[in-house]
């Protein structure tokens, strides 16, 4: 028993000065997003690199390196906890059919752009699926799910950065764009939950409609999020069967994919008490900043700027292209 302690506590001291630099700098993006109104994950990336010098640090690289994995990972997990069943499924066939078509192709659509565009498909997935399902979350997580290569970190930060500048700008135009398609107030709820790319920017756009469209938006929104699960699991089949080397291949299901399912399976059958999904939630949150800080702090800003203005556009492409799906949709009357 002396033995483990004795180790817990060695582990623990060496991953402690970089886990506690991440979370303080994921603290001071907490503080620059709530006085500015700005996307936190951008502000946590932009604090990270400015802090880079933290990367060079002997003590600090083992809880840096635990932050930018260990704790984005339960960061995914604990997404479970913002979904239940019940919401998703009241959407109704038409709505939840939208979502997983628009998630389906605008992955798969990305990822031969990508190809074609002379870069990585695997960025193209990592682009899609932020653009698709929940903007840097589905980032960080879809991430978790690639195997290694050279270029993954600095093919993260870079989406990163993009969606999140991205979902701000969604969030500020889409309102107007519902409103000159004269789109009601349900049809502008499903609008902005099937297209804006991060859930806070969602909640922000739609309840600047009206709380209908507020409410709708974030259930749809929820929908996507949904989505992470089954596209992690593609990824992860997809990744397996390439031709690597077997200790590089992913788990077909990693641990935390299993704890995001089993958490939304718990959220929908049980009683969950509010104050725990919303702690969770939050939890979840934090996570996912602190390891996106992390990961800015390994990262120097010329290595995301020399991607080049490629995945830029493709980035932007992605996001046209998934407002059309929603826009196409409502004004033939699928939803």
């Amino acid at each position: 028993m002396k033995t483990i302690t004795v180790k817990s506590w060695a582990a623990l001291r060496g991953v402690g000065p970089g886990l506690v630099a991440s979370l303080v700098i994921a603290a001071a993006a907490g503080l620059a997003a709530s006085a500015s109104g700005g996307p936190i994950m951008l502000f946590a990336l932009l604090i990270g690199l400015a802090m880079n010098f933290l990367g060079d640090v002997d003590r600090c690289d083992p809880g840096i390196a635990f932050t930018s994995k260990t704790v984005l990972r339960l960061g995914v997990a604990l997404l479970g906890l913002k979904i239940t069943l019940g919401e998703v499924m009241s959407l109704g066939w038409s709505p939840l059919l939208l979502v997983v078509t628009a998630v389906a192709l605008t992955i798969g659509l990305s990822t031969l752009a990508a190809r074609w565009m002379g870069f990585d498909p695997r960025f193209g997935v990592l682009s899609g699926g932020a653009t698709a399902i929940c903007g840097a979350s589905a980032a960080m997580a879809i991430s978790a799910a690639l195997p290694s290569h050279p270029r993954k970190e600095y093919a993260t930060l870079f989406t990163v950065v993009g969606v999140s500048i991205l979902s701000t700008v969604a969030m500020l135009a889409y309102p107007t764009i519902a409103r000159l398609a004269g789109l009601d107030n349900l049809h502008a709820g499903i609008f902005i939950g099937a297209t804006v790319h991060d859930v806070a920017q969602v909640i922000g756009a739609g309840y600047a409609i009206s709380p209908e469209a507020g409410d709708t938006a974030t259930i749809v929104k929820l929908a996507r999020v949904a989505m992470l699960l089954p596209v992690i699991l593609a990824v992860g089949a997809a990744s397996r069967s390439l031709d690597t080397e077997a200790q590089d291949r992913p788990p077909l299901l990693p641990w935390f994919a299993t704890a995001f399912a089993v958490l939304v399976v718990l959220n929908s059958i049980l009683p969950v008490p509010t104050w725990l999904r919303e702690g969770g939630s939050a939890l979840s949150r934090f996570c996912l900043v602190a390891a996106i800080a992390a990961l800015g702090v390994k990262t120097r800003f010329k290595d995301i700027a020399s991607a080049g203005w490629k995945p830029a556009i493709l980035m932007v492409l992605e996001t046209i292209f998934i407002a059309g799906i929603a826009l196409t949709a409502i004004r033939i009357g699928w939803v």
